[in-house]
């Protein structure tokens, strides 16, 4: 029997299963949520169910205090970075969260990943940013909610918009992403995912290797997403 949030849920659901299959996560790990800003809630996987097991009514949807609204497993331990980013960023309409090889590689290094070609500069003009590790009062408190706490800080220190640059790192934890949309956040994780491998094996190659220059940079960009873009097709 459906309910006023099925859509949301399957959106939610196919997400998850798109991420699983492009193999940015392990075992129960990672998750992805859907908002629905109309009625003011959002739908997350729930927490520690195997991909193969999970079914779109098993999606959890709570509201943007972290308030429980329909649903009969636990949600993932992460919603509460997932309801502050909501609340804070009211334009994003779906956020990710992987375990994914290289990405958490460069978040372990605690490094930025810096943008050395034109793939990089197709999606963003800035290196990918990556977070001090946590604090230990802030571990010591509302743990995912302070993992949501690092991201902003993040972003408002560096002047970043969370509308241009749609990925972070975490050091010593992770990345997230987020979009528009539940896909969108998937789309932005594995392109996090490449970006993080082909820098890993560009400075492999050449530890010296130059950032791309800021021409490059800036008609790759313009080209997808400038006012005279011009990659792709025109809509219908």
């Amino acid at each position: 029997m459906g309910t006023s949030y099925t859509a949301l849920k399957e959106e939610c659901y196919y997400a998850n299963m798109e991420l699983n299959r492009l193999g940015l996560v392990i075992y129960t790990f990672g998750n992805v949520s859907a908002a629905d800003r109309s009625k003011g809630v959002f739908a997350i996987k729930p927490s520690g169910v195997p991909y193969e097991d999970l079914q779109p009514h098993d999606m959890v949807v709570l509201d943007f205090n972290n308030t429980l609204v329909e649903g009969k497993l636990r949600p993932s331990s992460d919603t509460r970075t997932h309801a502050l980013l909501y609340k804070q960023w009211e334009s994003i309409g779906g956020i990710a969260h992987s375990h994914a090889l290289y990405s958490v590689a460069w978040a372990q290094a605690q490094r930025d990943i810096p943008i050395l070609g034109t793939t990089h500069a197709d999606h963003l003009t800035t290196d990918i940013p990556c977070t001090p590790p946590m604090a230990d009062a802030l571990i010591q408190g509302n743990y995912e909610h302070n993992t949501g706490v690092q991201i902003l800080d993040c972003f408002r220190e560096r002047r970043l918009s969370h509308q241009e640059v749609e990925m972070v790192l975490l050091g010593n934890h992770g990345p997230f992403t987020w979009g528009t949309t539940a896909a969108k956040a998937v789309y932005n994780s594995k392109v996090l995912e490449t970006l993080a491998q082909m820098a890993c094996l560009t400075l492999q190659i050449n530890p010296q290797a130059p950032r791309l220059k800021a021409s490059l940079i800036q008609k790759h960009y313009d080209r997808k997403h400038g006012s005279d873009a011009y990659y792709g097709q025109e809509p219908n």
